[in-house]
């Protein structure tokens, strides 16, 4: 046997064997479970809804500081001494109304939302490019912190 007729019975073995593992690779059903497009949408879900999630998370702390912030004191026997303090004092001078607002809601409504006319007023400095003066009125109406009051401005 020469190298001749090793290579005509080798090379068409050689062929035959790689024709065979492409068909069986070929025809091998393919269990990834899920499809790329599918394992893409089901990530985009979840990061969408992990945002959504710190998004109300940050919102009910913002209500809650806002609450803080507006509500009398916790302490009974702090706040009926304040009371009493007051009292001979409002006496004197009347009742007093919130400087710069006569007759008008607090900043700050019971359900946690902005007072409407608080709201405009804010809008209006913000459209006359004083948002610093908004800032500022905010702040004083919400005792809110800076970067509380700079962001609600900033979305207006």
């Amino acid at each position: 046997m020469n190298f001749g007729d090793v290579l005509t019975v080798v090379l068409p073995l050689l062929i035959l064997v790689g024709l065979l593992w492409a068909l069986t690779a070929a025809f091998k059903p393919r269990d990834t479970g899920v499809s790329d497009a599918e394992r893409y949408q089901r990530e985009l879900a979840a990061r969408s809804a992990a945002h959504q999630a710190a998004q109300a998370q940050a919102a009910l702390a913002l209500r809650a500081r806002i609450e803080a912030s507006t509500k009398p004191s916790q302490n009974v026997a702090s706040h009926n001494e304040q009371a009493q303090q007051r009292a001979p004092i409002q006496a004197q001078t009347g009742p007093s109304q919130p400087a710069g607002r006569p007759n008008q809601q607090p900043a700050v409504l019971p359900n946690g939302e902005l007072n409407p006319q608080l709201a405009f007023e804010l809008q209006n400095l913000v459209r006359s490019g004083k948002k610093i003066e908004a800032i500022k009125v905010l702040r004083q109406a919400t005792h809110s912190d800076l970067l509380t009051a700079k962001n609600y401005v900033d979305r207006l």
